[in-house]
């Protein structure tokens, strides 16, 4: 994906180390390897930025695997007869980033987006080493790509679900692009006016730089303060300087 002027000389102009910084993007469109991507497009904006700060980056199509329905970690164990969650939610915890992309279908983010979310919920309740729950000290955002309205409604429903999962949300952390309302090109079609479009790549691009600058701050600072928000306190009688800890 080639970046445009501006992008670029933010890119050249940069004076922070991202280089130990990992993101992975899943990309929640619901047409299969090899199928051009519309939404696969608009996160190779992003991604390239990030390539160029050197931090690694891994995109995962999420309908290329058979990502089983549940809320349970591996759902071969409910009796399913395959499932890959597993393997993704190994790709999640060695991120520092995630960014969850979706097309949008009668308003609505993708089924697959859905579905990726159910899972990542499946294992908010499991402890980090320090007793928060396991998403604490990553960071989170979304793009959404379509030609109908829906892109803040799909990203309000995102990125309060990452938040209430454990991910830490930076300011403007969601970008996106529609074209005309109706059937009509999407982003990666000829003449469709999206790669172009001021709007969408500055927003983009701020998304994809916020996320960085947070990731980076999580990470040396060891995550989110471990205080007042432990399990494992809680649960062994903590108040946590509650005023009546009888109704902590």
């Amino acid at each position: 994906m080639e970046l445009n002027e501006k992008q670029i000389r933010l890119c050249e102009e940069n004076n922070e180390d991202f280089s130990d910084l990992k993101a992975l993007f899943i990309n929640c469109t619901l047409k299969k390897s090899p199928q051009t991507s519309n939404t696969r497009g608009l996160m190779d904006v992003a991604k390239a930025i990030m390539e160029k700060n050197e931090l690694e980056v891994e995109v995962v199509r999420a309908v290329d695997y058979e990502i089983a329905p549940g809320v349970w970690p591996d759902m071969t164990k409910q009796g399913l007869e395959k499932d890959d969650w597993p393997q993704i939610f190994e790709k999640v915890m060695a991120a520092d980033i995630l960014i969850l992309g979706t097309p949008i279908w009668l308003g609505e983010k993708s089924s697959v987006c859905q579905r990726v979310i159910e899972r990542l919920y499946g294992q908010s309740g499991e402890l980090n080493e320090k007793g928060q729950y396991a998403y604490y000290g990553r960071a989170g955002g979304c793009i959404v790509t379509g030609n109908e309205d829906g892109i803040k409604h799909c990203g309000m429903g995102i990125l309060y679900s990452l938040q209430h999962l454990g991910f830490t949300i930076p300011p403007q952390a969601d970008a996106g692009w529609i074209g005309e309302a109706g059937p009509g090109p999407s982003y990666l079609d000829e003449n469709s006016g999206g790669p172009e479009n001021d709007f969408t790549q500055r927003n983009t691009t701020f998304m994809t730089w916020n996320l960085m600058h947070l990731a980076k701050m999580l990470k040396e600072n060891d995550g989110i303060t471990a205080h007042g928000n432990q399990r494992s306190a809680w649960d062994a009688g903590c108040s946590f300087d509650h005023p009546n800890p009888e109704y902590r």
